[in-house]
């Protein structure tokens, strides 16, 4: 005789889940002492359902495989929604298990009862409470097929009398989907692309992260074309080394020389990227989309060519059909844009920075003396980082500094809440990746909001020896949130956050806390921080972002369009 929850726990065992995220309580807890007795299965006790929701998607990214996260009646799974709503947005197939009042009970406004299936509705992909022994291996199978096939959110809601239900002997343990081999494009689109990109003498790439497996056919391409590549940020981590043809971010994140890549190509051939900024692409230029994704195409800007498929698959039937442009010079043009961009920015990793005369159009926005560049900050923790590091960045400043100096060389990866953009990301997406692999460097861009959002969660580092490496860019603002408000003339509200020592707090917790204070000192601190078993938290105390000062723009331009003038797309000439 098995019951539900061990039937389930056997069942995402067998999946290869090696990690169950959540917080215990009453509905599940025969979900979690079945987890307590199967040994390829261990439970992480977080402080906030909204960490274990992170943890799991990042774990989801990572592996492919099902990330698991709980939380329980009413307030437990309401807490794990924002979280749940980044894996969405992320494509993370996860798989949250919720509890529910008592069958009978079901209805009657009783004590937490919430209806899981209403909350849920617009997250997940399935949705099903389990209310009979007959139902429930093929609800918790259609449950992971469907998070696993979708690349979504599937809920398995358990009600508190259900659980410890027994089965009848012989009740089959779910078995899910394995991954499918990927779709080649039609040859009809194919040849159609080939057309609109041999029509055109020039050709600009935005590679994204639906070409990470496709690295070698990409450059091959780009090579075949002297094309230039836009990369997105969620591209970094397969293509910060294309030395070669590789210029960079577009948008806020970004620089110039994207803007040169995009306004000299004839064509734009984007592969594998939703990035949504439509302000940012050029306008009157012939557009040739592949994405595995049909729906994808053409939501961002006008496409004239579509191709759906696998890009791996779709570029290795394109290369064939392209006629060389042995002309490099738009590729040329946009590489040395990136290049001298590059060399500017080397002025800001200079300790010394602070006193040195500034360009007319800088202002300070921050106290004298004082504070760290952020970007002093990113480029150490770049020089010191494992070369196999997972890094993890909170949505904001952070991710900027992240974007520009980190780069995501050999085997790095890189995951944030980059398209639901959350704050209180980092922290948890960090403690998910570190529970795969303990002896993996795993390291987080932490904004000071961020981090303070889900603090608790900084015990389940120390209570499950997770050693993350927790670097806080503490300007005391919500610094994006202020540059925004600069940015459209507003004066600066609401912004300003009076943190304590963050490194006592992480030391009177169990973690290793550092806190930087000087420029000079920032090298030692994170190399030594990196180096330092268990978790480490390094509480840098950096300036309120400077910025250059353009014209200010009405409030109806928005802020994508008053973020893209400033800093390096105000004053970098071509």
């Amino acid at each position: 005789m098995t019951t539900t929850a061990e039937l389930l726990v056997t069942a995402l065992a067998d999946h290869g889940v090696t990690q169950v995220w959540g917080v215990v309580g009453d509905a599940l807890n025969p979900v979690t002492d079945a987890i307590r007795r199967e040994e390829r299965v261990a439970w992480i006790g977080v402080r906030h359902e909204e960490a274990a929701a992170f943890a799991a998607g990042a774990q989801a990214q990572l592996t492919g495989r099902l990330g698991v996260c709980m939380g329980t009646v009413g307030p437990g799974a309401i807490h794990l929604l924002n979280g749940l709503y980044d894996a969405k947005k992320s494509k993370a197939p996860v798989l949250a298990i919720c509890g529910q009042v008592p069958r009978d009970e079901i209805g009657s406004d009783f004590f937490q009862e919430v209806d899981n299936d209403v909350l849920f509705a617009d997250v997940a992909v399935f949705s099903v409470t389990l209310t009979s022994p007959e139902q429930i291996p093929g609800a918790i199978e259609q449950a992971a097929n469907a998070a696993l096939s979708e690349q979504g959110v599937a809920v398995l809601t358990i009600p508190g009398d259900v659980g410890g239900l027994d089965l009848p002997d012989g009740t089959p343990t779910p078995h899910f989907v394995p991954p499918q081999p990927p779709a080649a494009p039609s040859e009809e689109s194919l040849r159609a692309a080939a057309a609109a990109i041999n029509g055109g003498e020039t050709v600009t790439l935005l590679v994204g992260h639906g070409a990470a497996a496709a690295k070698d056919e990409v450059l091959a391409v780009a090579e075949h074309l002297s094309a230039p590549m836009v990369v997105t940020l969620k591209g970094k981590t397969a293509f910060d080394d294309a030395d070669a043809y590789q210029v960079g971010q577009s948008g806020l994140l970004g620089n110039h020389a994207s803007k040169v890549a995009f306004d000299h190509g004839d064509v734009l051939l984007m592969i594998g990227s939703d990035f949504p900024y439509r302000e940012f692409f050029p306008q009157g230029k012939t557009v040739v989309q592949l994405d595995l994704r049909g729906g994808h195409i053409g939501r961002r800007v006008s496409v004239d060519v579509p191709v759906v498929g696998d890009a791996a698959l779709g570029l290795a039937g394109l290369l064939p059909l392209l006629d060389p442009k042995p002309d490099r010079s738009h590729l040329d043009r946009a590489r040395s844009a990136y290049e001298k961009w590059q060399e500017r920015q080397q002025q800001f990793l200079d300790p010394d920075y602070e006193h040195k005369p500034r360009g007319l159009l800088r202002r300070r926005l921050d106290n004298p003396e004082d504070r760290i560049r952020p970007e002093l900050l990113a480029a150490a923790v770049d020089r010191h980082a494992a070369g196999d590091a997972v890094f993890t960045s909170d949505t904001g400043m952070a991710t900027t500094w992240l974007a520009r100096f980190v780069q995501m060389r050999g085997g790095r990866e890189l995951l944030g809440s980059y398209n639901l953009g959350s704050m209180a990301n980092a922290m948890p997406q960090a403690l998910g990746a570190s529970a795969l692999d303990r002896d993996r460097q795993v390291v987080a861009f932490c904004g000071d909001g961020g981090l303070t959002m889900l603090l608790g969660d900084l015990i389940t580092a120390v209570s499950h020896d997770l050693p993350v490496k927790l670097v806080v860019f503490d300007n005391g603002r919500l610094g994006m949130v202020k540059l925004e408000m600069e940015q459209v003339g507003l004066p600066e509200f609401g912004t300003v956050l009076h943190n304590p020592d963050l490194a006592r707090v992480a030391e009177a917790i169990g973690l290793t806390g550092i806190r930087v204070e000087d420029p000079h000192d920032v090298d030692v601190a994170v190399r030594d921080g990196l180096a330092t078993a268990g978790p480490v938290l390094l509480d840098v105390v950096t300036n309120a972002d400077e910025i250059a000062v353009p014209p200010k723009p009405s409030l109806a331009q928005g802020w994508g369009f008053a973020i893209a003038k400033t800093k390096e797309f105000v004053d970098s000439p071509e």
